[in-house]
């Protein structure tokens, strides 16, 4: 798994590093049970700090996409499509407020949602 940081981005590194990784998972690039690399290794690998790859495993973790144990992170995602459902709907109800809110039709929302489901 290849991950590129954005150093010139507002989004924060270890953010980026986490969306990473999820869409990774989504496209299955990387599936349940595959160890992600080292901390030591993925830092190495982004040209990060050890420190933020550690808080990106540690946000994977408390939103339910990896373990870590003895061997390190381990993708292990719920499946708790209630969970997942509602965490989608919060994601989203601000972004498409502020699409709409910019003038944007609710066609055009749904257009550019399936415009990102179609991308995996």
């Amino acid at each position: 798994m290849f991950i590129e940081i954005d150093f010139n981005s507002n989004e924060t590194i270890y953010s980026q590093l986490k969306n990473r990784i999820i869409l990774a998972i989504a496209t299955e690039e990387i599936k349940q049970g595959d160890l992600l690399p080292s901390v030591r290794e993925l830092a190495l690998q982004a040209g990060i700090n050890m420190h933020t790859v550690n808080k990106a495993y540690a946000v994977l973790r408390d939103e339910g996409y990896v373990t870590i144990g003895r061997k390190g992170a381990v993708i292990n995602v719920s499946d708790d499509a209630f969970k997942a459902r509602q965490e989608l709907f919060m994601q989203l109800k601000p972004a498409i407020a502020g699409a709409l809110s910019k003038n944007l039709s609710k066609d055009e929302c749904i257009q550019v949602l399936q415009e990102v489901l179609d991308s995996f």
